[in-house]
């Protein structure tokens, strides 16, 4: 054994063992319970960043455990490789997205080996490689036999100097984020999956999800976001034809004064063919954002169509505005808008000097005052003609029934959801196997003709799609008709919703999945993500994977059974004010910093320079930040399970982690404190026979702690997901071990039986050195196919019990009593003490209080 720990002598050569033996390789064993362990994969930007170490350490952590609980444990690796990134990168490197990105996941990959991450790498998938995505353009072939998938014209945002449709979040202060053009409202034809079908078993199943954190359950019941409301239909006045709106307050019908439209509404469209104000307003909005979580709180603004609606039930005229916070593609494209009950119309309305009715009350009978804000609560409707006096579901029901009289309305269930939009006019993405024939027709790509193959050498010119711009790359043939490849491309998505499967058979070539195998491991029994996935990945995955289910591919209703998002990553941030009024920020790295003595910084200066610079506290690693920790320097440093240690002790996985330099160099110190432990035992000499009969006092006390180490930990990592606990009592039996006596054959059995566990238990957190110090104890086996520590019961009944002697409540004496005493021995054994015989002479004895061994409680007076 080497005198001082080498953390990368240790960790490579165990790596090139690993690789060698193929260690973490597994196949299907149906006389073994599976365990299906699955990170969320990454994008391959070229390194890996301190989230991505967390992400993966947690994985690498519950996979390790599960392996030498017995189980057959699967934890598979792949690259997320399509995207917009790459092509942003290949311009700026003046190469091809396919080179950047395969060069990317060479340099990560050897990374996440460095780290010493047990995946089965004979399992890797990248999703730009055609034997990948070819199984995603044939279930989308299937999907638009069954009907579900179509393609309509939708408005987008576009960038007209990129030529591209940008993402809500790629829109900028109506500008587009990398040309800062003005971005407009366009209708192209996209393709569409219809999720909508499925949006009540994507909601009811939720209810199957119960080791998912309740959080992202409720993120995905408010984003399908269910309601039970109304269609009801307007007649417009003059014409022909109705204007049917969606509400779920039939009760506040009675207080609409105006309808609001969105641009793109056939009205809107009618009415400014003839009103040039109305349409220079339509254009004026076309480059206003789209999202619809910002409707709330975008200024209203709004123009008079001219045109009037009539009230279904009153006749009343109301107007119809054009209103840019109604969006076309959610609903009908149009809102009864009663301002005395809704806030945004109570704003629009307030500008645009349109009426406000109060057509519900406070049930209480309280006042509601409408001078300066909507009254949005359910209550008691007023000024409803017949209605007048009923509570909201009596109202519902009640004007719901007349509506359906009249032929005005019918109550139907509605969702927030929307169908998937999945065309992308990106290059890098999985092309769209559709056909364009000559007589105007569309079909699907045959079959035989799949994969649809995206050309890898190509020349990035920063506005057009390479096969786009290529006419001879679309232009094919069908059935002896001229037809062309649909050019546009699949949202990453699509690739990313069903990976976790395609990693159960990842060679196979007859279909998309192997079923055999799916259904053995499948669902995944772990899966750990950031919480920013929380809504469409998971969302999109789950929708997934009821597609494959109703094919035939998998059996099961869900794809992730237990679900952990691992909170972000912090470091400390540095500046310096620049002229021009910005920041300059400075890596950690590279900032030298003072801090007093309860750790709050008192000076930070460049290295470089000696000069200060300001501290801007703790925020997420970022690029814009400077304040990322490349990974690779810290395991040059100190090692792989340095890092590893650090991040599973640092704070509960949920929870956010602030990176310290002081902390990890804490976590490196403790597995030095471990290696000399071993180093110590391993010297002292060979054990004797474990003789529990023979064992005394504190080789008794030892072994109880130790066993209840194994208990914690057990739970801890096992059940309870709080590595830090877990650590940390293997932390207090460490410290306990080192001032154990080595002296005597069984003092050194009773030490061997304790390093033995305490390297099993840390060999998830620890692998490299665990195994490395596993086999200085003279083990054969390696320490991955050893059984997990069991709890020897026995040791954990204790012959003696420590009880607090109080009297009047403050403590005057500790006494050692046998465990099964009655409370009058060990009152008479405090007798005893002279320190409770002063006290008890003050006075009588007039309440005994006992806690049974623990507490004795005498209250004198």
């Amino acid at each position: 054994m080497q005198q001082q720990y080498n953390p990368q002598q240790i960790e490579t050569t165990l790596q090139q063992q690993w690789q060698d033996t193929n260690a973490f390789k597994v196949t299907e064993d149906p006389n073994k319970e599976k365990f299906y362990c699955l990170s969320m994969f990454p994008y391959p930007s070229g390194r890996l960043h301190m989230g991505h170490v967390r992400n993966y350490t947690i994985g690498d952590v519950v996979s390790r455990f599960q392996r030498m609980q017995g189980k057959n444990v699967m934890q598979p690796m792949g690259w997320d490789a399509f995207g917009l990134p790459a092509e942003n990168a290949a311009i700026n490197h003046k190469t091809a997205p396919a080179k950047w990105t395969y060069e990317n996941i060479d340099y990560m990959k050897t990374q996440l080996k460095r780290l010493g991450f047990g995946y089965d790498w004979d399992r890797e998938v990248a999703t730009c490689k055609p034997d990948y995505y070819r199984w995603e353009q044939w279930f989308f072939t299937k999907l638009y036999e069954k009907g579900l998938v179509y393609k309509k014209m939708a408005t987008v945002n576009w960038d007209p100097v990129d030529q591209c449709v940008l993402a809500n979040e790629q829109v900028i202060d109506g500008r587009g984020w990398r040309s800062g053009a003005l971005v407009e409202q366009r209708e192209l034809a996209q393709w569409f999956i219809r999720i909508t079908e499925y949006a009540e078993e994507l909601l009811a199943d939720l209810e199957q999800l119960t080791e998912w954190p309740e959080q992202v359950r409720t993120m995905q019941k408010n984003w399908i976001g269910r309601s039970e409301g109304i269609n009801i239909r307007f007649d417009i006045a003059g014409q022909d034809g109705e204007l049917e709106v969606y509400t779920t307050r039939p009760d506040t019908l009675y207080g609409v004064t105006y309808v609001a439209v969105a641009a793109q509404h056939p009205l809107a469209q009618q009415a400014a063919k003839t009103n040039s104000t109305l349409a220079a307003f339509i254009e004026e909005i076309k480059g206003g954002k789209m999202a619809e979580a910002e409707l709330a709180t975008m200024e209203k603004k709004g123009c008079a169509t001219g045109i009037f609606a009539i009230h279904p039930l009153t006749g009343e005229q109301v107007p119809v505005w054009v209103a840019n916070f109604v969006l076309m593609d959610y609903g009908s494209g149009a809102v009864m808008a009663v301002p005395g009950h809704d806030q945004r119309d109570y704003e629009f309305a307030s500008k645009y000097q349109l009426p406000i009715k109060q057509v519900v009350t406070a049930a209480d009978g309280s006042v509601t005052d409408l001078n300066s804000q909507a009254y949005t609560e359910k209550g008691i409707l007023v000024n409803s003609a017949e209605f007048d006096g009923l509570a909201f579901q009596e109202a519902f029901n009640a004007i719901a029934a007349k509506l359906a009289t009249l032929g005005k309305g019918d109550v139907k269930v509605n969702y927030r959801l929307r169908d998937w939009g999945v065309s992308r006019q990106r290059y890098w993405g999985t092309p769209i196997p559709m056909l364009n024939l000559e007589d105007g027709s569309v079909v699907p790509v045959p079959a035989d003709r799949l994969p649809v193959i995206l050309p890898e050498d190509v020349v990035m010119n920063g506005v057009t799609s390479p096969i786009k711009a290529d006419a001879e790359w679309a232009k094919t043939d069908y059935q002896g008709q001229v037809a062309f490849h649909e050019t546009d491309t699949f949202d990453t998505f699509m690739e990313s919703s069903w990976y976790y499967a395609r990693y159960c058979s990842p060679d196979y070539d007859q279909a998309m999945l192997d079923p055999a195998k799916a259904n053995y491991w499948l669902p995944v029994d772990q899966y750990i993500g950031g919480i920013e996935h929380a809504i469409l990945h998971l969302l999109y995955a789950r929708f997934f994977h009821k597609l494959l289910r109703d094919v035939g591919l998998v059996q099961c209703d869900e794809p992730f059974k237990r679900l952990l998002c691992q909170g972000m990553v912090l470091a400390e941030t540095f500046y310096r004010e620049a002229e021009n009024g910005g920041q300059i920020w400075f890596s950690p790295q590279d900032v030298l910093i003072e801090r007093d003595e309860k750790g709050r910084i008192i000076q930070s200066t460049l290295k470089a320079d000696g000069l200060p610079v300001l501290s801007a506290g703790m925020s997420k690693m970022s690029k814009s930040k400077n304040n990322g920790i490349d990974p690779q320097k810290v395991i040059d440093q100190y090692g792989a399970d340095t890092v590893r240690l650090f991040m599973m002790f640092t704070a509960p996985p949920e929870q956010t982690l602030e990176w310290s330099d002081s902390a990890v160099e804490g976590a490196h110190r403790f597995i030095k404190r471990v290696y000399s432990l071993i180093s110590d035992v391993q010297a002292a000499g060979e054990p004797g026979a474990l003789e529990i009969s023979a064992l005394n006092d504190q080789q008794k006390l030892l072994r109880r702690e130790l066993h209840k180490t194994i208990a914690k930990v057990t739970d801890d990592i096992g059940r309870r997901y709080t590595f830090n606990t877990a650590i940390a009592a293997v932390m207090e039996l460490t410290n306990k071990l080192q001032k154990a006596s080595l002296a005597s054959p069984l003092d050194r059995a009773v030490m061997r039986e304790a390093c033995t566990a305490l390297l099993q238990l840390l060999n998830p957190i620890t692998p490299h050195v665990a195994q490395y110090l596993w086999a200085q104890l003279g083990h054969q086996q390696a320490i991955e196919q050893a059984a997990w520590p069991q709890v020897d019961n026995a040791a954990l009944v204790e012959d003696e019990k420590l009880v607090v002697v109080q009297i009047n409540g403050k403590v005057r004496a500790k006494i050692t009593v046998p465990a099964d005493a009655s409370q009058q021995q060990v009152l008479e054994m405090a007798k005893l003490d002279d320190n409770v015989q002063r006290y008890l002479a003050e006075g009588e004895t007039r309440k005994i209080i006992y806690v049974p061994g623990k507490l004795l409680n005498l209250v004198v007076a």
